[in-house]
């Protein structure tokens, strides 16, 4: 069926739905920036650029953009306005592709004897809760059993919020209550999954401590520990970044990434923002998969990212 193969139905209708303010801003902008021009010249190229940077795409990324339609313009010798948005899909899709960004379809997980541990990170206000509760949600509704760890014992309300998120997805919690050691709560709620023979553990970390070094120290201790009980955990560490902070989200992750080991993004609001090409930037620019993407404040509006059906619903305008 070509590159942009044709996906679920209700799946890309919640996609186009979630990136509906994103989508908007880039054809609008673009519409006027080819206004009266039948063919991709200079001038077009250069309203481009700037529309990528002010969508969010970034600046390094979006001079690697225009480099890549530049050449296939000076290739193709002739191509028309008509057909940028074509060319926008096409190349941005390989961007993504070139670096190593992985396409999935579902909600699916690798065959383990031991639990699969995912351990969240990121800063206070995100969606980090809520994301939890639709990760967990989501794979219970894929046969997966899951158990999820209150190791955010730094704020109340983070404890609290995720007990009462998972009593309404029907997710086993393991709580210790504010103030308790967090790596103490990771080792019980691995130490318990193990013993329930669960597929599927997810541990929320604190957004902030009293400063950056102590945060840092505590995702490690956690981490080290977590290996007492499973000694490859956590297989994923997931930095959760809200989109619609736009390039402060890519700042954030530099931060993380500097300073843990984040393999997977997710990244939450996208619905509430026009800022949507930062999921390009981010992927482009970190060289980490982003895995999920927040589209809608539903359970199903946690999607896998797939690279394929991102790009093709940004750039095609219903």
């Amino acid at each position: 069926m070509g590159l942009f193969t044709i996906f679920s139905k209700d799946k890309k209708e919640n996609l186009d739905k979630g990136l509906q303010k994103t989508k908007t801003s880039v054809f609008s902008k673009i519409s006027k920036a080819i206004i009266g021009k039948s063919k991709v010249d200079d001038e077009v190229l250069d309203n481009l650029e700037e529309i990528l940077v002010t969508s969010d795409v970034g600046v390094e990324t979006t001079l690697k953009i225009i480099e890549r339609i530049e050449k296939r313009v000076a290739k193709d010798k002739y191509v028309g306005t008509s057909e940028l948005n074509l060319i926008l899909k096409e190349e941005i899709a390989e961007l993504l592709q070139e670096n190593n960004v992985k396409d999935s379809v579902d909600f699916s997980l690798p065959e383990r004897d031991f639990p699969y541990v995912i351990m969240e990170v990121g800063v206070n206000g995100i969606g980090k809760t809520t994301t939890i509760a639709k990760l967990a949600y989501l794979f219970k509704k894929t046969g997966k059993s899951d158990l999820v760890g209150a190791a955010d014992t730094f704020r109340a309300a983070a404890v609290d919020q995720l007990v009462i998120w998972s009593e309404r997805v029907g997710v086993p919690i393991i709580n210790q209550g504010m103030g308790a050691d967090p790596a103490s709560v990771a080792f019980d709620t691995l130490k318990s999954a193990v013993a329930k023979n669960i597929d599927v553990v997810i541990i929320d970390t604190a957004g902030r401590l009293h400063n950056k070094i102590n945060l840092m120290n505590e995702l490690s201790k956690i981490k080290m520990v977590m290996k007492k009980i499973i000694p490859d955990a956590p297989q994923e560490i997931l930095l959760i970044l809200d989109a619609s902070t736009g390039q402060n989200a890519i700042e954030q992750a530099k931060q993380f990434t500097a300073s843990t080991e984040v393999n997977a993004i997710a990244l939450t609001k996208l619905d509430g923002t026009a800022k949507g090409g930062v999921v390009i930037g981010i992927s482009d620019q970190l060289k980490i998969p982003v895995k999920y993407i927040g589209i809608g404040e539903k359970m199903q509006d946690l999607q896998v990212f797939n690279r394929i059906e991102f790009v093709d619903s940004l750039f095609t305008n219903n």
